[in-house]
């Protein structure tokens, strides 16, 4: 009995079945499914691979950035500190008793509580929900402690919040109280101190060697005396009450608060005290003030964005600080700390759907190299069913169902683990990104199918071949100017829009430009590949013209060197990214601070200054120490238009030698010591409003100014792009302040010694807030995706590479094979195969990173990374030329290596007659 053999999946492939009226009913072939699926589980499986890693890094990226972005709102709030709190301010009414002097109001602390209930009741729900309970403090001036030599200075506050005044335990002595028997007294204008009964912590009185029952000697700057009299020392129960925030000095003594080298103390007050205070001063001399502290943890970035509007609301409906009545008037600054958070926020989320977008594209590459590679192994299966009668709907529906298998789960196996790791998965990118995967493999698979059973026949009329083959070349020189006119209108596009506009800005721009500019190189490959046969062919050495003629004989595939260079060329861009960032922080705190250290001091006056800087300089460690006055918010003006800049006052010759000492610009080599009774200054603006050669004023008082000239450009310094500097001696004779507040010192213990020398100043080390800077939540998390998608793209890239040699195997070592019958050794044959694969690696060895600075070149502009460097200016592209160069074609190297290898285990085992009969079958 003769045994049948069994069908193959091709064979079994049956046509789809007519239903009544003629039309086919589309039948699926279950066993042709899954026939094909195994037998081509590795590429489905590495298909699968990347597409749950894709689905995951797309899915989780937009959660990231939210969080991140709520994270960076509650930094840029803490950070801000009292430049975001909300405060509200109120005249005080006037207290003329009936006899024509000043009354006693026993219920003052009701009416200032009172105060705190209006500025509450004024508050937006939205806004008042993301506050703090208020604290209000009633502050006098700050007097002279006239007891010694020392320079201290006494402050009174009163304090109290939503539950009442701090609690304190009085360990000696009582609570102040009212200073007279009749609580409603009336004092004279002119009368003598009134007194006044506050009470010390223990800190504050061991400093000032008080007990209760003793007077502090104070005064004014008018040396007016004040009855100030300790009722009793007492200890906070609760150290960290909010209520103790506005006034650190009234439990402990503050340095430098009024000066350098002043120590400022603060005695308490109490409900019944606080009359006498309103006694003991003008109207002027005391300040109530009812301030609503952020609260950090209870934002995000959505509510913050509500926040600024509602801030922006109440500052426009305050009342100006002219008007003497009693309406109040809101200050603060929060909605300008929100503003620069906002614009932050929008070049991050540009930066990160760029980078995002770039790792979609060489995904979408390696995808379709995964389907090119399935459709050539079943070229003939898919052939050989169509021949059958299989219709082409039923074809691609098959393959639909298989690569939606595939591709379905893996996005699912991705948004888990995004929901896992990130605690939220958009679908934002994952959509599109698995529909174009499950689309690709049955595209490649349905357009073989169709040109193997294609009934059109090769013309034998010449002009007709011509005909075709011009007809193609024009369809591909369309295909390349559409590919290349999107890649340069997205590009135009970026660079003429705002920053602040991120839902509309061309985020695909660096992709695009990296797809045109690739596919016009791997469009030259068959010429260079045809240029070195020529050469090959006059040559020698057999060897090089076998892979010459191998290399020119797959050159014309364009998907294998496309997607391999446009993979390597965006992941060049991601580290020029990463790099220009990164030296852009390191440059931007250099701005910030001038110098390794800088210190800000309270104080006007000059002689400690001068002591700061001897002493600095003198301490190991330290190579310059230059003090300057910089003045931020001065007004110039220029051809009648107000002009505000940061006036810095410095001895211009000690300066130059300190910026010769930093990376920042040095100044000019024009003197700045004389001039013609102008100020020689040298000048920097944003606007150009400012620039060398224009005359320009300062004004100082009332109907006089002092003038200026422009003679250079000003190195950047500080926050922003306008600055102004003149030299001290030429300030000096025109009459300028010139009194140091700020000093600045290089070498690496500059910050030690300013510290020291200052004993407690405001010190800002360079390498501090270079820190701060890199590990803030918006720079930190775009330098982590930057490198992920470098490295990403750098797999997807060789990832691709081994697909296309894999996909071009079987003919290679067919051909190979033969060339053994002729004597060709096998180690000859490794090389012969070496230089097949060889051209899409040395394109993309030498155009990739070249290409990829160039991206940066172009497209980094439009990101506004100055944003975040905090730099005046955007940084410079910094392009690690050589280590981008080295590492690519170090990985295209060993990936070479590995694929010939991997190639020679899996064909050893193929003996040489098998490729003989097999043919071109």
């Amino acid at each position: 009995m003769t045994r049948r053999r069994p069908h193959t999946d091709a064979e079994q492939q049956q046509p789809s079945r007519p239903e009544p009226g003629g039309r086919r009913r589309l039948v699926l072939h279950w066993p042709s499914i899954r026939g094909r699926a195994r037998a081509d589980a590795g590429p489905l499986l590495l298909v699968a691979a990347v597409v749950a890693a894709v689905a995951l890094l797309a899915g989780a990226t937009p959660p990231l950035i939210r969080s991140t972005s709520d994270d960076a709102t509650r930094e840029a709030v803490r950070r801000a500190a009292d430049d975001a709190a909300v405060r509200v301010e109120a005249e005080w009414p006037d207290d003329y008793g009936p006899n024509g002097g000043r009354a006693r109001s026993p219920g003052l602390a009701a009416d200032i509580a009172d105060v705190a209930g209006r500025a509450e009741f004024q508050l937006d729900p939205g806004l008042r929900s993301a506050l703090r309970p208020p604290v209000t403090t009633v502050s006098s001036i700050s007097l002279m402690i006239t007891d010694g030599s020392v320079q201290r200075r006494l402050q009174l506050e009163y304090l109290t919040n939503a539950t009442g005044e701090p609690a304190v335990t009085w360990v000696s002595g009582r609570a102040p109280g009212p200073s007279a028997a009749d609580e409603f007294v009336e004092i004279p204008l002119n009368g003598g101190p009134w007194p006044m009964q506050v009470g010390l912590s223990e800190a504050g009185a061991a400093a000032l060697g008080v007990k209760p029952g003793d007077r502090i000697p104070v005064q004014d700057e008018r040396r007016n005396p004040y009855d100030v009299r300790v009722s009793g020392v007492f200890r906070p129960v609760d150290a960290n009450d909010p209520a103790w925030g506005p006034a650190p000095w009234v439990l402990n003594p503050s340095a430098n608060r009024d000066g350098f080298g002043t120590t400022r103390i603060g005695a308490l007050l109490t409900a019944e005290s606080v009359p006498d205070l309103r006694l003991a001063f003008r109207t002027d001399q005391l300040r109530r003030v009812v301030r609503f502290d952020v609260d950090p943890d209870t934002l995000t970035w959505e509510s913050a964005q509500a926040l600024a509007a509602s801030v922006g609301t109440l500052k426009g409906s305050s009342a100006v600080s002219a008007e003497r009545d009693q309406s109040l008037k809101w200050a603060t600054q929060l909605d300008s700390v929100l503003s620069d958070l906002r614009d932050q926020v929008a070049t991050a989320t540009a930066q990160a759907s760029v980078l995002l977008i770039a790792v979609l594209a060489g995904a979408l590459l390696v995808i379709a190299l995964a389907a090119d590679l399935l459709t050539r192994r079943r070229a003939t299966a898919l052939a050989t069913a169509r021949r059958r009668g299989a219709s082409l709907p039923g074809l691609a529906a098959e393959l639909v169902v298989e690569s939606a298998a595939v591709a379905v789960p893996a996005a699912l196996l991705g948004l888990a683990l995004s929901f896992a790791l990130a605690g939220g998965a958009s679908l934002t990118w994952v959509l599109p990104f698995v529909v174009i995967a499950v689309a690709a493999g049955p595209a490649f698979g349905t357009l073989t199918a169709a040109r193997a059973t294609r009934d059109r026949r090769a013309p034998a009329n010449r002009s007709a071949r011509r005909w075709i083959r011009n007809t193609q070349l024009i369809r591909r020189f369309a295909v390349d100017a559409a590919v290349v006119a999107l890649a340069v209108a997205s590009l135009v596009a970026l660079r003429q829009r705002d920053i602040g506009s991120t839902v509309d800005l061309p985020a695909a721009a660096p992709t695009l430009c990296a797809l045109a500019v690739s596919l016009l190189l791997v469009r030259l490959l068959p010429l260079a590949t045809g240029l070195v046969l020529r050469l090959a062919l006059r040559s020698r050495h057999p060897l090089a013209l076998f892979g010459a003629a191998r290399a020119a004989a797959t050159s014309a595939r364009v998907l294998p060197a496309l997607a391999l260079t446009t993979a390597l060329a965006l992941s060049a861009f991601a580290v020029t990214l990463y790099a220009t960032t990164d030296r852009g922080l390191s440059e931007g705190a250099w701005q910030t601070t001038g110098s390794d250290a800088r210190l800000s001091l309270t104080s006007d006056s000059s002689s400690h200054a001068t002591d700061v800087v001897s002493r600095t300089a003198a301490a190991p460690g330290v190579r310059h120490a230059v003090a300057a006055r910089v003045s931020e918010s001065a007004r110039f003006i220029a051809d009648n238009t107000a002009v505000p800049a940061r006036l810095i006052v410095v001895d211009t010759q000690a300066f130059r030698q300190l910026l010769a000492d930093t990376p920042l610009p040095p100044l000019p080599a024009t003197s700045l010591t004389g001039g013609d009774g102008r100020v020689p200054a040298l000048v920097r603006t944003a606007d150009g409003s400012l620039s060398p050669g224009v005359d320009f004023r300062l004004p100082i008082v009332t109907n006089q100014a002092v003038e200026l000239t422009a003679v250079g450009t000003a190195p950047v310094l500080g926050v922003g792009d306008d600055v102004v500097v003149v030299d001290t001696s030429a300030a000096t004779a025109a009459g300028l302040p010139a009194e140091p507040n700020t000093i600045w010192a290089t070498g690496p213990g500059a910050a030690n010694a300013l510290k020291a020398a200052a004993s407690g100043g405001r010190v800002v080390a360079r390498t501090d807030l270079l820190k701060e800077r890199r590990t803030a939540p918006l720079t930190s998390s775009l330098a982590a995706l930057s490198l992920l998608t470098a490295a990403i793209l750098l797999v997807l890239g060789l990832l691709g590479y081994a697909l296309a040699a894999a996909a071009s195997a079987p003919g290679r070592w067919e051909t190979l094979a033969r060339l053994r019958t002729l004597g060709l050794r096998p180690r000859d044959t490794h090389r012969v195969a070496a230089g097949e694969l060889l051209p899409p690696a040395v394109v993309a060895a030498l155009c990739a990173p070249l290409l990829g600075a160039l991206l940066a070149w172009s497209a980094l502009g439009p990101l506004a990374l100055r944003l975040l460097t905090a730099q005046a200016t955007d940084p410079a592209v910094v392009t690690p030329w050589w280590q981008l160069t080295a590492a690519t074609v170090a990985a295209l190297l060993l990936t070479l290596i590995a694929i010939i290898t991997a190639e020679v285990v899996t064909r050893r085992r193929r003996r040489l007659s098998e490729t003989l009969r097999v043919g071109d079958s």
